[in-house]
């Protein structure tokens, strides 16, 4: 029997077989080794409180993803930050979703999402845009740099487990 208290619509099953984050930390060092996370635009600086990669393992409803991210800051057009992670995930082997390539515009400033594929089904890399509801969620206070330019997020997840994952709609 197990043991414990449920939370929100976990099963007496799911409690027994989730590991949620326990045992992740060598995924988490390898997420924060892939190199698009330092890839930049020229000109792009790391906002003051946002200096450390931030890397880790959170579960939400019951499932534990794996995360690294960095958060930049570019003081010229979104247009360039939009174009130099489309050709520098690529040039690392990130394929670009279908979602993110059906936008009406190649130099589009949404979101982008990317796949690694080979035989790796369960990591995604994001690159997006902040705003404001953003970050006060985080609860976290930006620098004078966020006003001098566009704040944005690179940041490669994966699920806890290595199930499937995909960018999302």
């Amino acid at each position: 029997m197990a043991t414990g208290s449920l939370t929100g619509c976990q099963t007496v099953a799911d409690a027994a077989t989730a590991k949620g984050c326990e045992g992740t930390e060598s995924r988490v060092e390898e997420l924060k080794s892939y190199g698009v996370l330092g890839s930049r635009p020229q000109g792009t600086v790391v906002p003051k409180g946002f200096e450390e990669l931030d890397a880790g393992c959170w579960e939400d409803s019951g499932e534990a993803w794996v995360y690294a991210e960095r958060t930049y800051v570019f003081p010229g057009d979104r247009t360039e930050v939009t174009r130099h992670y489309r050709v520098a995930a690529q040039r690392d082997g990130w394929k670009l979703s279908p979602d993110s390539r059906q936008s009406p515009k190649e130099e589009q400033t949404a979101s982008l999402c990317f796949t690694l594929g080979k035989g790796d089904d369960a990591t995604v890399l994001d690159v997006y845009f902040l705003t404001e509801e953003i970050l006060d969620a985080e609860e976290r206070k930006t620098g004078p740099e966020f006003s001098s330019g566009a704040g944005y997020r690179v940041a490669v997840t994966s699920t806890a487990d290595g199930s499937a994952n995909s960018c999302s709609d």
